[in-house]
């Protein structure tokens, strides 16, 4: 039995463009496409090729490993009814098929998997030699981070594709490409392919105006159909305050002011993940100098990080640094292992995730930030938003727990504790010092009781 790959499909003639870029062997590409413009659907017929080019594994990584089986695993084709997998992977090509771990290996010895940029660094198995980065604005950005050296070091190819959302990595990504010359990249809307109607659009945009209002019911069209990276996050907290940061001219160079200290604050994760941001207080303003990041390090790690870049001054961290770290009882507290390298740990106040929120929207306003060294937090605070109850038709008062959380976190206790250094009471003058209007009662009737035992 012969079985022609792609398995009876033809890309669209909009689709064309990446098809050949990869048919030549191009290795890095990204797509901005609008939604439902076949994105997916192009990756996994052009996964299954490549499977048969070369043995090897191959990834399909979405935002979140549970998105996985909704969006690629058990999706059907409207126009046939049958699971985009089975299409793109036909059965008779197949040695096995594991449900459970959504994992295909194919007769050849190649393999293909689901996975998810929330945990991209603990998938086991043969390094890939194939990504495809689904929702790519959505995901993890270290996740590519980490993945890049590897393909490097075998030949392998990684394709993008996403719909936009605001100006984040995506964005950052797709400028990258266009100036690299052996990078695809392409941005496609609604009106360059006509795949979908204007007038299904319009009817769209009405749908999302009845579910979340006017103004953000307009800014998911613009977003999902005409590829805006400037419409605002759905559901973001603090999306409005960057974009005015950006547009006032608050992200920018921003040098780091050697007589001043750089204080830090501190998201300690209990999965072993940090965020921390660094930043240096004026009278008038705060300079957002440094972000730092990582996964399953000790405190000494990021200490280093900290001393190598001489920044020293107060540590804010929140109350769960007062928790023994894991492992043998008896163990130091978070608190107590950053005085013992050296750092001065700080308990910002304790007040509720809304609080800590709000003061960190008022914080943004004040904030200048280095456009380079906190690009990947920036990132995260565009993309913290909550999340939307698809029962109830409303947000949700709890943010979405994903990639961003971690720097997000981190800059709430920055917003709890950067107005200390700025608030040191000044002593009360003498009395002798002030004129007689200035006095208080009690303090005049002090003076004339004192007055009275002096004479007695």
């Amino acid at each position: 039995m012969q079985i022609r790959l792609p398995n009876n499909w033809n890309p669209r003639g909009y689709q064309r463009p990446l098809w050949r870029y990869l048919e030549k062997g191009g290795r890095r590409a990204v797509a901005i496409w609008h939604r439902r413009a076949g994105k997916d659907e192009v990756c996994l017929h052009w996964t299954a090729c490549a499977m048969h080019q070369r043995v090897a594994s191959y990834w399909h990584m979405l935002p979140a490993y549970a998105q996985g089986r909704k969006a690629i695993w058990t999706g059907i084709n409207p126009r046939t009814g049958v699971r985009r997998i089975d299409e793109a992977f036909p059965q008779p090509l197949r040695q096995t098929t594991n449900e459970q771990e959504m994992f295909i290996r194919m007769r050849n010895g190649s393999t293909w998997q689901v996975v998810g940029s929330d945990r991209y660094d603990a998938i086991v198995g043969s390094p890939p030699a194939g990504i495809v980065f689904s929702e790519w604005a959505l995901s993890n950005p270290s996740s590519w981070g980490y993945l890049a050296p590897i393909l490097e070091e075998n030949g392998g190819w990684a394709i993008f594709i996403t719909t936009s959302r605001g100006r984040n990595h995506a964005k950052a990504l797709l400028d990258f490409a266009k100036g690299t010359e052996d990078w695809f990249s392409e941005v496609l809307t609604v009106e360059h392919t006509d795949s979908i109607s204007l007038q299904a659009v319009e009817r769209a945009r009405a749908e999302y105006r009845g579910i979340f209002g006017d103004e953000a019911g307009d800014a998911l069209i613009e977003q999902e159909y005409y590829c805006s990276f400037e419409a605002a996050v759905l559901g973001a907290f603090w999306g409005k305050e960057v974009r005015d940061a950006e547009v006032q001219g608050r992200i920018t160079n921003l040098p780091v002011d050697p007589m001043l200290p750089v204080n830090t604050a501190w998201d300690i994760g209990v999965d072993d993940a940090m965020a921390i941001w660094c930043f240096q207080v004026y009278l008038d303003r705060i300079h957002v100098v440094d972000y730092h990041e990582g996964h399953g390090h000790g405190f000494d790690h990021y200490c280093k990080w900290l001393d190598e870049r001489n920044y020293h001054g107060i540590d804010y961290v929140p109350h769960d640094a007062k928790v023994r770290e894991p492992g043998t009882p008896g163990a130091r507290t978070r608190i107590e292992s950053m005085f013992l390298l050296g750092r001065k740990p700080q308990l910002v106040p304790n007040l509720s995730l809304m609080d800590g929120i709000n003061a960190g929207r008022k914080t943004l306003a004040w904030a200048w930030f280095d456009e380079k060294r906190c690009s990947k937090g920036l990132d995260c605070l565009r993309e913290f938003k909550t999340e939307w109850d698809d029962d109830r038709h409303v947000f949700l008062k709890t943010p979405a727990h994903d990639w961003a959380s971690h720097g997000a976190d981190a800059w709430r206790y920055l917003a709890l504790g950067w107005r200390a250094p700025m608030r040191p009471e000044e002593p009360e003058p003498p009395p002798d010092m002030r004129g007689m209007d200035e006095w208080t009662y009690e303090e005049l009737w002090r003076l004339a009781r004192d007055e009275r035992r002096e004479r007695v």
